[in-house]
């Protein structure tokens, strides 16, 4: 059995998450009251005891403002429990701040584990979307100006975007060839019509011809609420065939996906959806991708 690298997953403390606390806020996931709580590392073991995952990446989870370096310092820590798992995370860094380049020096001197930058752009026109003001926040100057400073860490940077921002992330990328590009949740595509397939392949067909963008298969129940195997081979085949399987890698989205699915269901999904693809291709988006692009 191929072993796998979790790309994508979350674990948190809920006293340091926001929007944990207070009223349940909409979110693009539906209610979440079963994971208004700790989320430790000892619970993420648990769940993929007996799947194959052999490491895993840490997405930031959008602790408080300026609380971003408390995150990296209690996130490098959990891995220290983790036996090996927990092997590189993507902290936060608002690029809209003056102050970012001394943050991301902060951040790189807390932990070595750290391998890039989320900062969440997506912006749809249905509010309940939505996460970033609008939606070409990546066009402002100062923006551009911190993303260039990742490559003083040689850090990636994960893109969290619709179809709509895809000609906007285009341009993008392509300013910036001396840093490696993470296409979240493989474009999230929201609206799986004729035409919304449509809109969202022409443009991952775009974003196929710049060699510095990956994809994280990741997510993809986000819109549905729930684990499907056939969902997953509709968006995962067609991207892996535009972009390769050197180039695309899996992430579970934990404990998000925990919502409507087990972990060992979400990977027996996983180990479905691509079971027509050749051995050492899966092999690739399973775990040899994410081991060189996250440097694990």
């Amino acid at each position: 059995m191929i072993p796998i690298i979790d790309a994508h997953h979350h674990i948190w403390r809920q006293d340091d998450l926001a929007w944990l606390k207070g009223p349940m806020q909409p979110r693009i996931f539906g209610p979440y009251e079963p994971i208004r709580r700790d989320y430790p590392i000892a619970e993420y073991l648990s769940d993929l005891a007996g799947t194959g995952v052999v490491g895993s990446v840490y997405c930031q989870t959008n602790w408080p403002p300026k609380g971003e370096l408390t995150e990296v310092e209690w996130v490098d820590a959990e891995a220290k429990k983790s036996n090996g798992v927990l092997q590189g995370m993507t902290a936060y860094c608002n690029l809209l701040s003056e102050d970012a380049p001394e943050m991301l020096a902060a951040e790189a001197k807390a932990s070595k584990l750290v391998r890039g930058i989320r900062m969440q752009l997506h912006w749809h026109e249905n509010p309940l979307y939505r996460f970033a003001p609008r939606p070409d926040l990546m066009k402002e100057p100062l923006f551009r100006k911190n993303l260039a400073r990742l490559q003083d860490h040689g850090w990636l940077f994960e893109l969290q975007v619709f179809t709509s921002q895809m000609k906007d992330s285009e341009a993008l990328i392509k300013e910036f060839p001396g840093i490696n590009f993470v296409l979240l949740h493989a474009g999230m595509l929201e609206d799986t019509s004729t035409a919304g397939r449509a809109a969202w392949r022409e443009g991952m067909q775009r974003l196929a011809q710049l060699p510095n963008l990956y994809i994280k298969l990741s997510g993809l129940g986000t819109f549905i609420h729930r684990v499907d195997q056939a969902h997953i081979a509709a968006i995962a085949l067609p991207t892996i065939e535009m972009f390769g399987a050197g180039r695309c890698v899996f992430g579970s989205n934990f404990p998000i996906e925990k919502l409507w699915s087990r972990y060992a269901d979400l990977v027996q999904a996983y180990r479905g959806a691509l079971a027509s693809l050749s051995e050492p291709d899966r092999a690739q988006v399973l775990s040899q991708t994410a081991r060189r692009l996250y440097r694990l």
